[in-house]
């Protein structure tokens, strides 16, 4: 009789009170395993970056590593853009244009397409992120951001730019070196190829890196033929 009491009282003291708010359950369900009558819960946390020991770094070289990081992730993809729309204006020129007129007439064209795209963006990008950016520019299309003012434009309008970006400590024929100057560059380009650059950003920021939207990847300037 006390035995059946006790658990009376039990339910009683479980059951919820009038008006008063349910609790709902939280989390997630727990995969688990039975080996021999043991359970044993799996789950999986997200990655995290271990970096190898080696020369201690003063604190301004890892807050310049933390920078270069966070401007990469933002400037990157414009470099791959870069590189795609690259691709169409050479497909255009071999294709559809045959003097020297309508050359100028299409490069003038994209030129003008690519301010209207990328002035805004570009405005609001630091000195240094647009540093970044042509250390990029060079590695995705393989010509320094001289050389490819040079081609499309003209000799004079690279050495104009150039003395532009010499004011503001800049050079436009540098090079990109992926074993000396541009080393730290070349290794997040891999990790961002791998496909773990999300994983990587977390580790050193423990925020989900911001995407840098690009609203199109492809020109609309065509070439024009003479007398057209």
């Amino acid at each position: 009789m006390k035995k059946a009491s006790l658990i009376l009282c039990l339910a009683v003291l479980l059951l919820p009170l009038p008006g008063a708010a349910q609790r709902k359950p939280s989390g997630y369900p727990m995969y688990y395993e039975v080996h021999d009558g043991d359970t044993t819960f799996v789950d999986s946390i997200d990655p995290v970056w271990i970096f190898p020991r080696g020369r201690r770094m003063r604190a301004g070289d890892w807050r310049r590593q933390y920078r270069l990081i966070y401007n990469f992730n933002k400037v990157y993809p414009y470099a791959l853009v870069g590189r795609k729309m690259m691709h169409q204006v050479d497909s255009i020129l071999a294709a559809d244009v045959t003097r020297r007129s309508e050359r100028n007439r299409y490069t003038h064209d994209v030129e003008l397409e690519l301010f209207r795209l990328f002035e805004k963006d570009l405005r609001n990008m630091t000195v240094t992120q647009g540093m970044v950016l042509m250390r990029l520019v060079d590695r995705e299309c393989g010509m320094s951001p001289y050389e490819i003012i040079r081609s499309y434009r003209s000799g004079f309008a690279a050495n104009f730019w150039q003395l532009v970006a010499r004011m503001f400590g800049a050079d436009l024929k540098r090079k990109y070196d992926p074993a000396g100057s541009d080393a730290k560059i070349e290794e997040l380009v891999k990790i961002w190829d791998s496909g773990q650059w999300d994983a990587f950003y977390y580790s050193v920021f423990w925020e989900k890196p911001r995407k840098t939207v690009i609203k199109t990847d492809h020109l609309e300037s065509k070439a024009k033929k003479s007398g057209r």
